[in-house]
């Protein structure tokens, strides 16, 4: 049989991106990942590797100066990356969906202005929609665009942007009253564009600092502080036709979003199995490789199996929405699936270390801080199963 996570009908050129992809994440990631994560260090010389790449552009229009890859593509090399340290796959998560909101919701004018800098990653992206007192519940946001003249006067916090310094342009769903009779309606994204760097970025906006977690450490994550930003109108994404689309827009983005995250998911997964699988031939007991023992062989049957579905699924979403159809279901599905398998999948892995595992010397420690990570982005696992039913209800409608 093939290695686990082949990818069927590729064109040689993906399969030459994915190679390419692969060799870097062995030889530039892998090696300097652990010890680059303890010192929650941003990696300048991977990042600079990716822009050389072009992965900024991965999914940038040719147009643009990109390289006008797919969905599918972009979630692909993602799972390489991910493979290698999760938190590059953050660097260029964002990033992702900024463009692709730009591409497909921005005017003309925004998308000549920003997407050929985006596609060199001269200009990042970061992605914002949570407030301190507001996850997944967006239409709680409090932030809010009030007009005046020709610009909007923005004032709010926002909360959780990843690549929040080192951001040129953040995507913002801010309320903007617009006295529709729904709360969705009354919702705008503007494309805040800012210096890169902490502290006061643009009058009136402050990226406070760096957010201290558990795991995903190297990239950064913040809050941002918007008191009387005042941002022209051609900042709306879309223009003045954007207006009271923005939760629309933000929700095709976050099902970008979730497939990367399944991505993310599976390259976790496919990395905790590959050190398991090494050391269970490695480690001996009782006369013989821990591999085996039945105990051990059946852990490792039932982690592959689970990093081919994740994968399996998350190919299926990607290339639904490459397709131009609707993929909330399948996106939530494959999140939901991935992420939850990742933390198994990883804890197994820890598992049959053993008391190595728990040493920070061995990758697996890693890993166990990064995979909850995968159960919290792009909503909860109990976000997801709330998409998956309401989609299931919808199409199988009684009567």
């Amino acid at each position: 049989m093939a290695r686990l996570a082949q990818t069927a009908d590729l064109t040689e050129f993906q399969a030459e991106i994915l190679s390419t992809v692969k060799t870097f994440v062995d030889k530039e990631i892998l090696p300097y990942a652990t010890e680059l994560e303890h010192k929650d260090e941003f990696p300048d010389a991977i990042v600079d590797g990716m822009k050389e790449m072009g992965l900024f552009g991965l999914t940038i229009s040719e147009e643009y100066g990109g390289l006008g890859e797919s969905l599918l593509t972009y979630a692909l090399v993602v799972e390489q990356i991910a493979r290698g340290w999760m938190s590059i796959s953050g660097v260029i998560n964002t990033h992702f969906i900024v463009a692709y909101l730009i591409a497909q919701h921005g005017t003309d004018e925004q998308k000549q202005r920003l997407l050929p800098r985006m596609a060199t990653g001269e200009v990042r992206g970061a992605f914002s929609m949570s407030e301190p007192e507001c996850g997944s519940d967006v239409a709680a946001i409090k932030t809010r665009a009030t007009p005046d003249g020709d610009e909007f006067v923005l004032d709010g916090q926002k909360m959780w942007l990843t690549n929040g310094a080192r951001a040129g342009v953040v995507a913002t769903l801010v309320r903007d009253e617009l006295g529709a009779d729904s709360v969705y309606r009354n919702m705008t994204t503007f494309l805040i564009e800012k210096e890169p760097g902490f502290g006061e970025t643009r009058p009136g906006l402050t990226i406070p600092g760096k957010i201290d977690k558990m795991g995903y450490k190297g990239v950064e994550t913040t809050e941002m502080v918007l008191d009387g930003v005042r941002v022209p109108a051609s900042s709306v994404l879309g223009g003045e036709a954007g207006r009271g689309r923005g939760f629309y827009q933000m929700m095709d983005g976050v099902e970008v979003g979730r497939v990367n995250v399944a991505a993310r998911a599976c390259g976790v997964s496919i990395r905790a199995f590959e050190l398991a699988v090494a050391y269970a031939q490695q480690r001996r007991t009782f006369g013989k490789q821990i591999a085996d023992h039945q105990a051990i062989a059946f852990k490792l049957a039932e982690m592959a199996t689970k990093v081919e579905a994740s994968h399996l699924m998350m190919v299926n979403a990607a290339r639904l929405k490459d397709a131009g159809e609707r993929n909330d279901v399948e996106a939530g599905m494959a999140k939901l699936l991935a992420s939850e398998y990742c933390a198994e999948v990883t804890q197994e892995s820890f598992r049959i270390h053993g008391g190595y595992g728990y040493s920070k010397e061995y990758e697996i420690e890693r890993l166990m801080r990064e995979a909850p990570f995968l159960l919290i982005g792009e909503g909860t696992s109990e976000i997801q199963k709330t998409i998956i039913s309401r989609g299931l209800l919808r199409e199988y409608r009684a009567g």
